[in-house]
């Protein structure tokens, strides 16, 4: 295996120099000159039998292969240093890294952290994010929230919440068009996103309304965007709850019509078999657990 790993130093190298856009920027970044920089990169081009940056005006630029290489290499980076945090001599400091989706972890997850760090302050929970339409288990995780439960048996699972659905609009756009019907939403205009395209097909069939139509729709396509696009007044829109709570909470969003709902997502928790499980990772899922109100 040895054998196959490109040099480290000359890796490390190309890596910053890729992220920084130049081998000037790598210089300065890295304390070397540009001379040393440049028989790195010439190093690991050798080895890799091929070119990674190419000659624009005066300075060299990664090529597009050579970028994404650069993140494979960023990822591996971070992926080694993590390890060297959590399995060094660091007695004072406790890590829990959480993977979930974006939607979940901005606006469930996220907003919940302080009531946990209260109470275990000596723990640090860094959350990575993934779209909800990449569902794969990558990366280095300790827990993670997902939709879906893999089939491998890889995980120990646990459910957390199961989502209702139901229209949500900003407080002000309810209040200028007076909804105070469902019939009413046939005037306005339906947010939709591209990952979710059924969901308000799935709601008006919920509520007995299956032939309600919009007059106008907007697609947009990641659920966070058509979020943002909801709070920001340009329409009404399906959510997630409770998964949407805090923003309510907070009037960012409102529910014309919060009884009547669709039936939304269950999300899982999901622990490696093979992962560490300390007592501040237990504490974590048991508080996250209590959190979502669904029991095992």
């Amino acid at each position: 295996m040895r054998s196959k790993l490109p040099p480290l130093n000359a890796l490390r190298v190309f890596e910053v120099a890729a992220r920084a856009g130049s081998y000037s920027a790598a210089a300065r970044e890295l304390n070397l000159t540009h001379g040393a920089v440049s028989r790195h990169i010439a190093n690991l081009e050798d080895w890799l039998g091929q070119p990674l940056f190419v000659r624009e005006g005066q300075s060299m630029v990664a090529s597009g292969h050579a970028r994404a290489f650069a993140r494979e290499i960023s990822a591996a980076f971070d992926h080694i240093a993590d390890g060297a945090e959590r399995y060094g001599k660091s007695p004072h400091q406790k890590v829990i890294r959480v993977s979930a989706a974006a939607t979940v972890a901005m606006r469930w997850l996220i907003p919940r952290l302080p009531l946990f760090t209260a109470n275990r302050p000596g723990v640090d929970v860094r959350v990575s994010t993934t779209l909800s339409t990449d569902s794969a288990l990558r990366g280095s995780f300790d827990l993670a929230i997902r939709r879906e439960v893999p089939a491998d048996g890889q995980f120990q699972v646990w459910p957390l919440f199961e989502e209702r659905n139901t229209v949500i609009a900003s407080p002000a756009l309810i209040a200028r068009t007076g909804m105070a019907t469902i019939e009413q939403l046939a005037e306005q205009t339906w947010l939709t996103t591209e990952t979710r395209p059924r969901d308000w097909e799935e709601w008006t069939e919920a509520v007995g309304r299956p032939a309600l139509r919009a007059s106008r729709t907007l697609r947009f396509d990641h659920f966070f965007v058509t979020l943002q696009a909801i709070a920001d007044g340009l329409g009404f829109g399906i959510g997630p709850f409770p998964t949407l709570e805090v923003d309510c909470v907070a009037q960012r969003l409102q529910k014309p019509f919060p009884d009547m709902t669709s039936r939304g997502a269950t999300y899982y928790a999901l622990v490696p078999l093979d992962a560490d499980k300390p007592a501040h990772m237990r504490d974590f899922v048991d508080w996250l657990r209590a959190e979502g109100g669904l029991s095992a």
